[in-house]
């Protein structure tokens, strides 16, 4: 296991080098930085000049990126344009998104894997029907427009919340929020479970262990349910990058000040340095699910073992 762990860590290198440096490309060529810090009117020569040589824009693109990744091995991840640290940022950001993403998740756990347990276990039944109608609605239905009715129904016309969430945005607050982050998630998770549930049910081993006189919750929990959510790990493992990442609309409707607030701030003024530095550290987040999700195979599936 420490040896697969070690080759995993650094095959993650080149990974995070390619994904890095293609997201530093892209973001360079969205436009002029210096024209978006200009606002409305046009920068002056010189003005211009000196913004580029401050922030190291007048360097060619790759000597940039060199540049770059040689700071954010220290921790500096660059400084914004309005002359705030970008890693001041991340630490008021990312604890918010954190903490609305887990609530995401827990969402996707609790109540996806529930419906997709029972309606597997009972498919071609008018619940199971009903599941399968509601989490078809819920995916087809976008996420700005079941975060809008949300806030207008539950925070609006009831005032059963804040229809905005305050600067603190502790857990009591992000409930509905989540819900919303993770209302799509949540239909697949639901949608998925019940399809490896409903598959393995009619395997051997489920079979067997029914033979064998197990009790009904021991064979769904110790074996059914077990082998089903390989695939359900897999697709939350890397659900929760897409989360933190993805949260730009739920966190502008709820006025969050998350990580997708910022993102959309850097990208709406052309920051950069605050772009990449975000997108640098979703990458991370990325490649470290991704293993800890490799890591969890083994807990589900003894059979499987890694050298």
């Amino acid at each position: 296991m420490g040896q697969y762990v070690v080759r995993r860590l650094l095959q993650m290198v080149p990974v995070f080098i390619g994904a890095t440096l293609l997201i530093f490309l892209m973001v360079n060529v969205m436009g002029d930085p210096v024209a978006g810090l200009c606002g409305d009117r046009q920068c002056d020569p010189a003005t211009a000049a000196r913004l580029r040589k401050e922030f190291g824009l007048d360097q060619p693109v790759w000597q940039q990126y060199l540049t770059y990744m040689g700071n954010v091995f220290t921790g500096d991840f660059g400084t914004a344009f309005n002359g705030q640290e970008v890693t001041e940022l991340m630490s008021t950001a990312f604890p918010v998104t954190i903490r609305l993403t887990i609530v995401a998740i827990v969402f996707e756990i609790l109540i996806g894997i529930t419906l997709g347990v029972l309606t597997g276990l009972r498919r071609g039944r008018p619940v199971d029907t009903g599941v399968l109608l509601t989490t078809l609605v819920v995916i087809s239905v976008p996420t700005f427009v079941t975060g809008l009715l949300l806030q207008l129904l539950l925070g609006v016309e009831w005032g059963w919340i804040r229809p905005s969430v305050s600067p603190a945005a502790p857990f009591g607050e992000l409930i509905v929020p989540g819900l919303v982050l993770a209302s799509v998630s949540l239909a697949y998770v639901t949608r998925l479970t019940r399809t490896s549930i409903a598959e393995n049910r009619r395997s051997d081993y489920v079979r067997t262990a029914i033979a064998k006189g197990l009790p009904r919750r021991r064979v769904i929990t110790r074996h059914l349910l077990r082998n089903s959510l390989i695939p359900v790990v897999t697709f939350i493992g890397a659900d929760i990058g897409f989360l933190m990442g993805g949260a730009i609309v739920t966190e502008r409707i709820f006025n969050i000040h998350g990580v997708g607030f910022q993102l959309y701030q850097g990208i709406l003024r052309q920051n950069t340095q605050t772009v990449v530095g975000f997108v640098t550290v979703l990458v991370l987040v990325f490649l470290l699910c991704n293993l800890v999700v490799d890591l969890l195979y083994a807990v589900l599936d003894p059979r499987i073992r890694y050298a």
